[in-house]
């Protein structure tokens, strides 16, 4: 009771200073029924120059921090005449509009002038989103570059992924999962151009209709689709040039009425990247010094396609295919000294190729159904299936020569091949409706999985290539996860919780195929297992300039497919990778503390536990062999601190974010072999926007990451990288030129080293990051803005779990 008295003078504190700087008002139609979703733009009256934009919700709208000046507000709304109110004198304090009311009219907004731009980065209490769509600085990007310089997220040299310092993130395609292994996801991103993105959202605490995958959260990568009336679409072509040239062109149409909405769009990337990598290690009495020189040859098409229709006003069906081919190679030339380290002579050189030619297809299909009636009962039933075959032939020349590089020592060339498929189907339903005083949402899920992999090695034997039997493998994995979730939500005046729990039933089959009977009964595995992940957040939003977000969530990591396979894999002579079915789930428990002020400053406090978190290491056999695994460390422990703020001063706007964090590492596997690894770490990155009139704008970026935790195993130097572009509406707004220039000061380098198990290692490389870019995008038919269904599939995790030891792990 005394706290309540203490804090109540508070309270009404914040709800005054809030109360006065508002300008209120309410929008109904001509039957006096409440708006929402109207466009509300406040205007000055000397130029008509707009101050803020924003929306209806049930009909009311609010602005804060407006200007002391003679204003007004222009309402529009589609189907309806735009509206204006009078004029009238903001002095600071509290104004209630009268409320304004919309006549019918022609849908034609032309008359409008005014457009809606997002802010290049959005921030809410749950996540973070990034508005890729329109960004100079974004021009010419591949996903991954996007994902390198999005808001805490890090980016290593194996293209893993850590978010505000953890790892363990799950990554999203249109609302599901990508199921394909490290290197394929990479290639992926890697084909993905910023032209096909609108939005990239990294959601760091999801609710349990989420999967339970992700112990450090989603990064959801939405595609763009069209969201106009009638007839229109859009052409569109870039090019990036360095030391080689990328370009990337694509096309999009759309129809809608009021019953149905088409559409289509289809993309392609052509082009290559180089990229410098130094690798020295030393094992007991040798040293390897190996430099390399890789290139990464995109070529890429991918497509969307489908339909939605209305039933009835309260039902509605729905069809999508998307689906890529592609056909990228990777060419790693490496030069490796053998060295004897005591005397630091050269015993042999190592003069390697491995030249990987791949075509990686994949179809998905989605039906969705969705009913919702005026009593706020809704219903969405989501059926996937998803195709995947990956293809990759790789020719691993290996020359030995002497120290004088004049004498051919020995040679070794292999040959491999090893083809994937991969079979996802899905079932998924979330149903929500009114109890109570509160909101019930329940749903389920079935999932299932089917992978085959193939593993075929030969040798060249006196220029014959021979099937090496000992050295190839079959393996097959089969995975089943049922779902059953419950969530529930109250609001009362200036609070609200919302809390559910989801249960996931987990069976999975693994066998390996190799050349004994004896063999496969021994990698040969079964497991099932049952878990709970509670979700709760707790919401205080008293009528004040501060909100309050608490919240805890319990999260999974399942191994992923290739970490399981217990074959052994040939990077090259002397480096391998190596799965083991003993690989068990890791699990996260996190608590978060939100604080928003003015719904601009966002201040995040939250600390994890991740009990046998996912680390990679390199480990010694046979004297100087190193073996790569994904093993479970013992836990690991972070603290961070996120801190975000949009400022804009007129046509100048700024987005700072600041992430600052604690993470220790722990593990053991016996005498001499521990890793102890902690860092205190912090993520910065700016967005600067200018617009100049004319239709011009410019931008600038910057990013910086301090030393940090890569894998669990190895520590990182620091890394920055600036941006900058601008760019020029023409032919009255239908088309953009954009021209940008990435990492401005060729900064974006990297290194990193690791002490483990009696070996050194030191990495360190440089892509080809410094790049012009230019775009030109036509866009084409009706304009009118309507709101399109989003449809979220079944698929969710599947996608992920195809990942090996790349993005995400």
């Amino acid at each position: 009771m005394k706290k309540s008295i203490f804090l109540l003078p508070i309270f009404s504190l914040f709800s005054f200073t809030m109360q006065a700087q508002s300008i209120l008002g309410k929008v109904n139609d001509e039957k006096g029924t409440p708006l929402t979703g109207a466009t509300v733009a406040l205007l000055k009256v000397k130029d008509s120059s707009l101050v803020k934009l924003g929306l209806t919700q049930d009909g009311g709208f609010t602005f804060q921090d407006a200007p002391q000046d003679s204003l007004f507000v222009m309402i529009s709304y589609i189907g309806f005449e735009k509206t204006n109110s009078s004029a009238f004198y903001f002095s600071g304090k509290t104004i209630h509009l009268p409320t304004l009311q919309l006549r019918p009219g022609s849908n034609n907004l032309k008359g409008v002038g005014i457009t809606a731009r997002k802010p290049m980065v959005e921030v809410k209490p749950d996540k973070t989103v990034l508005n890729v769509e329109g960004t100079i600085n974004a021009t010419g990007s591949d996903a991954l570059e996007l994902l390198r310089k999005s808001p805490g997220v890090v980016v290593d040299k194996d293209d893993h992924l850590t978010l505000n310092g953890k790892n363990g993130v799950m990554i999203y395609i249109d609302g599901r999962p990508s199921p394909l292994s490290a290197q394929d996801l990479s290639n992926y991103l890697k084909t993905l151009s910023s032209a096909q993105i609108e939005a990239i959202e990294m959601i760091s605490n999801p609710s349990v209709q989420f999967e339970a995958a992700g112990t450090a959260g989603i990064i959801n990568i939405r595609l763009r689709k069209n969201k106009s009336t009638g007839w229109n679409g859009s052409v569109s072509a870039g090019t990036s040039i360095s030391r080689n040239a990328r370009t990337d062109e694509g096309f999009s149409i759309n129809y809608r009425n009021e019953k149905l909405n088409a559409f289509g769009s289809y993309n392609a990337a052509f082009g290559s990247t180089d990229m410098d990598f130094n690798l020295y290690r030393t094992v007991k009495d040798t040293a390897f010094d190996q430099k390399s020189a890789i290139r990464f040859n995109n070529r890429s098409h991918s497509f969307k396609t489908g339909l939605d229709y209305s039933l009835s006003n309260q039902q509605s069906i729905g069809l999508l295919v998307n689906g890529s081919f592609t056909s990228p190679t990777l060419d790693n030339h490496s030069y490796t000294p053998i060295i004897y380290a005591p005397t630091g002579n050269v015993v042999r050189v190592l003069d390697a190729n491995n030249n990987d030619e791949m075509k990686n297809n994949n179809i998905n299909i989605n039906g969705n159904y969705a009913y919702k009636d005026s009593a706020g009962r809704t219903l969405i039933v989501n059926a996937d299936y998803g195709y995947y075959t990956l293809n990759s032939t790789q020719w691993q020349p290996n020359t030995y020569l002497q120290p004088q590089e004049k004498t051919i020592m020995s040679t070794q060339n292999y040959l491999i091949e090893s083809p994937t498929h991969i079979d996802i189907y899905s079932l998924k339903a979330d149903y929500e409706q009114q109890l109570g005083k509160g909101r019930l949402g329940i749903g389920g899920k079935f999932g299932y999985v089917k992978t085959d992999n193939t593993f075929n090695q030969y040798i060249d034997a006196n220029g014959k290539m021979t099937f090496d039997e000992a050295a190839s493998n079959f393996f097959r994995y089969k995975e089943n996860v049922n779902a059953l979730y419950a969530k529930y939500s109250l609001d009362f005046k200036g609070f609200s919780l919302q809390g559910g729990v989801r249960a996931e039933n987990t069976e999975v089959k693994g066998a390996l195929t190799g050349n004994t009977k004896m063999e496969n009964e021994a990698q040969s595995f079964q497991k099932s297992y049952l878990d709970f992940f509670p979700n709760v957040a707790v919401t205080l939003a008293p009528k004040t300039n501060n909100q309050f977000v608490l919240g805890y969530s319990r999260r999974i990591d399942r191994p992923v497919y290739k970490d399981l396979n217990p074959f052994e894999y040939r990077i090259n002579e002397y480096t391998f990778h190596k799965g083991s079915t003993d690989i068990r789930p890791q699990y996260s428990n996190t608590i978060s503390l939100t604080h928003t002020y003015k719904f601009r400053l966002n201040t995040t406090l939250s600390y994890s536990h991740v009990k046998d978190v996912f680390g990679q290491v390199v480990d010694t056999a046979d004297g100087v062999k190193g073996y790569l695994s994904n093993r479970n460390l013992a836990a690991q422990d972070i603290t961070s601190l996120n801190i975000s703020y949009p400022f804009q001063y007129k046509q100048y706007s700024l987005f700072a974010n600041v992430n600052s964090y604690y993470s220790k590492y722990s593990a053991s596997y016996g005498e001499g072999r521990d890793l102890r690894l902690d860092q205190y770490g912090a993520n910065i990155f700016l967005q600067n926007s200018m617009r100049f009139g004319k239709g011009w704008t410019g931008e600038a970026s910057v990013f910086y990451t301090t030393p940090s935790i890569w894998q669990g195993s190895m520590k990182a130097a620091a890394m920055w990288s600036a941006d900058a572009g601008v760019q020029k509406q023409l032919l009255q707004g239908k088309a953009t030129v954009k021209l940008a220039v990435s990492d401005l000061f060729n900064t974006l380098k990297w290194s990193a080293n690791s002490d483990f198990a009696g070996q050194k290692i030191w990495v360190s490389g440089k892509q080809e990051t410094r790049q012009f870019k230019v775009s030109f995008t036509y866009r084409f038919g009706n304009s009118q803005v309507k709101a399109a269904k989003q449809v979220q599939s079944g698929t969710e995790e599947e996608n992920k779990r195809v990942q090996s030891n790349g993005l995400g792990n």
